[in-house]
């Protein structure tokens, strides 16, 4: 049989009827009626049914058949009677008489269910992977990921965009997660990093002259791992010279709509809301919001500055800060136990407690209420908007703690009210990030996207004066409270880079050693420029509801960046070890 001629399961329908066509795949499904033999044959278009009735000769051949064997089939598509119709098979309409049959490979049984793998555990899915891409889920999964790889590329090649591959092979710099790293054989004790990101080469695209610059590209970070991450990941990365902000927000609006369209048709909103960086972490606790729902923070600090109450004050008179959420209802809903259970989950992000105001029918429950005044109470009461039944909950901490657990509290509070409607798709561009925050262990400044991100041009003045107050032209894209992508205006000036460079502790020396050829080349006319990137994974696994971004990655790593099906990473012989000029130290049993 040619891989012209063979026909796809899933795909039959009544149109083909009375044909004779060849079909192959894997035994989904094998059912002895006595006499009568059927078969679910799978591949990855869907199920077909065939009947081997007792016209056929070969029946010890089919008796062979197990799970999972690989066979092909020829025969004749014919209605089924009406008793054995399956309306929810898309080819439940039909089925092939079988004509002849040939087994191409046999099978062990498969160590799960292929149709059913969500209750196996995922070191077991990943160790047979293989068998795991063989279910219906992960197929949908990878093709929906196609479907969205291909849509990207034709919007981009559509508007001018060409795709342009930078290296695998590049240099380590400072800054961002750990790089991981390749020993040069032809260079004695030198490395190689695998990228990060493109974002220099990019750049130096744009200094190239390309413009309109796009690549799919794969990125490596040596970090600790979460559900959306891995040590290896896909990026839509994307640059354009001559743009501002608004332009580059503009062109991915039309851009996710487009995909959304495309991949699932769905209809986005032509734009999506802005929120500054400043607003979202004083009303949400976080820089990536879920807007699904409301559930705002309420800083409390103006109500209580003059508290007598020392917890709180010790707090303000640090420089802390504390903000409140209101649970509506959760006085009612929540037993004394749960509320403790939230003190320790808000305990996992840093604070030291949850103090609460439980408002009930017979008056308030609080584990602070005594030490706070009447009219401070009140006026807590009512800057929160508290109502009979409501349990109104506060952090009082470092800015920082106070936003990471009660932002987190908003999300686990709304789960527990059923506020989050899953089917809702919220975008938001998250904007005016500042271009730096403190380290005060290295006890300097560090940017917050990443020391290429141009500063404001009317924050220029506070450069030197109040770094911290600068707002750089960076931007990200939210959904549902996961960050799908983030960019920035770039520096294109020698100069300000340079700047920047002297602000986040680089000398000159280190500036020239690192980025010296950045800076030479910007020295040739760079055009001002800027772009963003996208984690794909992360994108399919929303669009597809995904708890994991290992469930829309074919062969993905495990949470200790581990491959189960091919042992990797694994040691190497001391030949290779030698050849590389490299030593291992702290391991007793590296294999010879």
């Amino acid at each position: 049989m040619s891989f012209e001629n063979r026909k796809p399961c899933g795909l039959l329908n009544e149109h083909n009827l009375t044909e004779k066509i060849h079909v192959s795949g894997w035994v989904n499904r094998r059912r002895d009626h006595g006499g009568l033999i059927f078969i679910d044959l799978r591949d990855r278009s869907g199920l077909l049914q065939i009947v081997f009735d007792e016209n056929f000769t070969d029946f010890k051949t089919v008796e062979k058949l197990r799970n999972e064997f690989v066979i092909e089939v020829e025969g004749t598509i014919r209605k089924r009677s009406p008793e054995a119709i399956n309306p929810k098979l898309p080819t439940g309409m039909i089925e092939m008489v079988g004509e002849k049959i040939t087994i191409l490979n046999h099978s062990k049984t498969p160590v799960f269910d292929i149709n059913d793998s969500t209750n196996v555990d995922e070191n077991v899915r990943l160790k047979y992977r293989y068998l795991d891409l063989r279910g219906k889920e992960m197929q949908d999964n990878l093709k929906l990921r196609h479907k969205v790889t291909i849509s990207m590329r034709k919007f981009l090649d559509d508007i001018g965009f060409w795709e342009i591959e930078t290296p695998m092979l590049g240099k380590s710099t400072p800054e961002g997660a750990r790089d991981y790293l390749v020993p040069s054989r032809v260079h004695p004790g030198m490395f190689f990093a695998l990228p990060q990101s493109p974002q220099i080469y990019k750049q130096l695209l744009m200094v190239s002259g390309m413009e309109k610059y796009f690549q799919i590209t794969r990125c490596f970070r040596d970090e600790d791992l979460r559900a959306d991450r891995q040590p290896e990941f896909t990026q839509l990365d994307i640059e354009m010279s001559f743009v501002e902000r608004d332009e580059v927000i503009r062109l991915i609006d039309n851009m996710i709509g487009y995909i959304f369209k495309e991949s699932l048709d769905i209809k986005l909103p032509s734009s999506f809301p802005h929120i500054t960086y400043q607003k979202a972490m004083d009303k949400y606790g976080s820089d990536r919001p879920d807007l699904r729902f409301d559930l705002p923070l309420v800083n409390i600090g103006d109500i209580v500055k003059d508290t007598e109450f020392k917890v709180f004050k010790s707090i303000l008179d640090k420089g802390g800060m504390i903000k409140g959420i209101n649970g509506k209802n959760c006085a009612n809903e929540l037993s004394r136990r749960e509320i403790d259970g939230l003190t320790n989950f808000v305990s996992q992000f840093g604070a030291k407690g949850l103090a609460w105001i439980a408002i009930k029918e017979d008056g308030i429950s609080s584990t602070i209420a005594k030490f706070l005044s009447e009219d401070e109470l009140n006026n807590i009461v009512t800057a929160m908007d508290g109502q009979v039944g409501d349990l109104l909950m506060f952090v009082a901490d470092s800015k920082e703690t106070t936003n990471a657990a009660l932002g987190a509290l908003r999300i686990e509070i709304a789960k527990r009210l059923n506020l989050i409607d899953e089917n809702e798709l919220n975008f938001v561009w998250v904007v005016d990030f500042p271009l730096f925050e403190y380290d005060a262990e290295e006890k300097r400044y560090v940017a917050i996207h990443h020391m290429f991100t141009a500063p404001r041009t009317d924050d220029l003045d506070m450069l030197d004066t109040n770094p911290l107050e600068v707002r750089a032209q960076a931007y990200d894209l939210v959904l549902n409270g996961t960050e799908l992508g983030g960019g920035s205006i770039r520096i294109h000036n020698p100069e300000m880079q340079k700047r920047i460079f002297d602000l986040i502790g680089f000398s000159d020396e280190e500036a020239e050693e690192q980025f010296g050829f950045l800076l030479e080349a910007f020295s040739y006319g760079a055009p001002p420029h800027g772009g963003i990137a996208f984690g794909l994974d992360r994108i399919v696994m929303l669009m597809q509801k995904c708890s994991s971004i290992r469930d829309v990655i074919a062969f993905p790593k495990t949470q200790s960046a581990a491959d189960l099906m091919m042992g990797a990473p694994s040691y190497v012989s001391e030949k290779q070890m030698k050849e590389l000029y490299i030593k291992s130290s702290g391991i007793k049993d590296i294999k010879k």
